[in-house]
């Protein structure tokens, strides 16, 4: 579950891992590199933007940034910017190591999930970051001779943009953006289609999703009755999402309101673990666990949590993080590929019990 950002473990996230359209901005152009790196190859370098209109200039967080033709070699450095990469029909050649993945495994989990493993194909994108680590490996970045760098739904600081953009033109989060992973899930997707110069394609492809959110809040008007909030079991605490959180953004957008105290508590970061007395929190309507199992087998220990109104009244969904169908998965990442399938997941959670 990405709780890890960059220093610690964190419940999928993102713990793990948004909805307006505001300010757009992304990279600026550099040199491609030539083909014939084999790790380059087998990283995906054979699948370049189809078309788009250049040039574009984008402003971001960290300044201006401008894009003067189709990047062939991209690599994203936001946790979950690869899919939002991958939804125009582009392979990055490097990619962040979102979820671990389990000993042994083969191929990476982060490009099997069942929304992205179509799109990925047999194409195995270089790991230039794993959740937990200080930064990316610029290093890696570098060998892998980008022609832009997609830092979006990241932590970046402008210390950190200023190496990246040294490697090639990179696109940092929106300019709008107060704190890290606070943007609402449809500014990120425009943001980073501009940078591809898919910016009309990316407006109709929020459009469906949003679309599709109206739809289940118009056959589910019981949902705008109810306070709902999504949480994890997290270092032997109850760890509920912020309202801004992609979870949070998510089950507002259904129609639920959300438990804004939950957002004062945190304190500008994207969740909070709750000491005992504030358990009380998270006694509302609705409550969606996102855990694996062990961890879900673990909250359901603790008596605190066992008297929430909630539990009592058969009014708790339990989804998996990353084992099983992997919903909460699909529901932290939050990004154009996992939104209709988190949707149908989460709409068909909520009318159980």
């Amino acid at each position: 579950m990405l709780f890890q950002r960059t220093t610690r473990i964190r419940p999928w996230r993102r713990l793990a891992a948004a909805l307006s359209a505001a300010a757009l901005g992304v990279g600026l152009l550099a040199g491609c590199g030539s083909e014939s790196d084999d790790s380059a190859d087998r990283a995906g370098g054979d699948s370049p933007a189809a078309g788009g209109a250049f040039p574009v200039t984008v402003e971001h967080a960290f300044g201006t940034t401008k894009v003067t033709e189709a990047p062939e070699r991209v690599v994203t450095v936001g946790y979950t910017d690869d899919q939002t990469v991958l939804a125009f029909g582009i392979k990055p050649v490097g990619m962040v190591d979102q979820y671990p993945n389990p000993a042994g495994q083969s191929p990476d989990i982060n490009t099997q999930w069942p929304w992205v493993k179509d799109e990925w194909g047999d194409t195995r994108p270089e790991v230039v970051m794993k959740n937990g680590d200080d930064g990316p490996n610029y290093e890696k970045i570098a060998a892998l001779r980008p022609d832009l760098i997609v830092a979006v739904y990241s932590e970046i600081d402008q210390a950190g943009y200023d190496k990246l953009s040294k490697i090639a033109p990179t696109v940092a989060r929106t300019k709008a953006e107060k704190e890290p992973f606070s943007a609402p899930w449809q500014d990120n997707a425009l943001h980073i289609a501009k940078a591809l110069g898919k910016a009309e394609e990316g407006e109709k492809k929020v459009a469906d999703i949003q679309a599709k959110l109206d739809t289940a809040r118009k056959e589910h008007p019981e949902f705008a009755n109810q306070t709902a909030v999504v949480l994890s079991w997290y270092e032997k605490s109850v760890a509920p999402f912020t309202s801004t959180d992609v979870r949070g953004r998510l089950v507002t957008g259904l129609g639920f309101k959300y438990q804004t105290e939950i957002d004062k508590v945190a304190g500008g970061d994207f969740y909070t673990t709750l000491s005992p007395e504030r358990v009380d929190l998270v006694d509302v309507d609705r409550v969606f666990v996102i855990n694996d199992q062990a961890d879900q087998d673990a909250l359901k220990k603790f008596e605190l949590f066992t008297n929430l109104n909630a539990v009592k009244n058969g009014k708790v969904s339990y989804l998996l993080d990353s084992e099983g169908p992997a919903v909460g998965a699909a529901i932290s990442q939050g990004t154009l590929l996992s939104m209709p399938y988190a949707i149908d997941e989460l709409v068909e959670a909520a009318g159980q019990g």
